[in-house]
């Protein structure tokens, strides 16, 4: 297996992007692997890393379809749903509480809920 070829930052040749490159461009990978690299050096940190991919081998992004709008939104009010009081808490609950904040900090001088 050859070794990837890598790329000072900002000095990759044209024809590679990343995936948020490809993404901007309504381009996804598309099953390709990776192509190439870029390295970032730190000072006293190993170097930042980003993978690129082909541009000519990209294929276009697949279209939001119903059915995939329908579970996208079902799996974000799940992440919006506490799990102690079964409310939705219109943000998305912190996994460092596990709950919404006024169940993680209830009592007289903690949150209180309003509704």
């Amino acid at each position: 297996m050859a070794a990837l070829p890598v790329y000072r930052w900002r000095l990759a040749p044209d024809g590679y992007a990343t995936r948020r490159q490809l993404r901007a461009r309504n381009l996804r990978p598309g099953g390709q692997g990776v192509a190439a690299q870029l390295e970032r050096p730190r000072r006293r940190r190993p170097p930042l890393v980003a993978y690129l991919y082909r541009v000519d081998l990209a294929m276009p992004v697949r279209p939001m379809t119903p059915a995939r709008r329908a579970a996208l939104a079902k799996a974000n009010a799940a992440r919006r749903t506490c799990p102690a009081c079964r409310r939705d808490a219109g943000y998305v609950i912190p996994t460092a509480l596990g709950m919404c904040v006024p169940c993680a900090y209830p009592g007289p001088h903690g949150y209180e809920r309003t509704a």
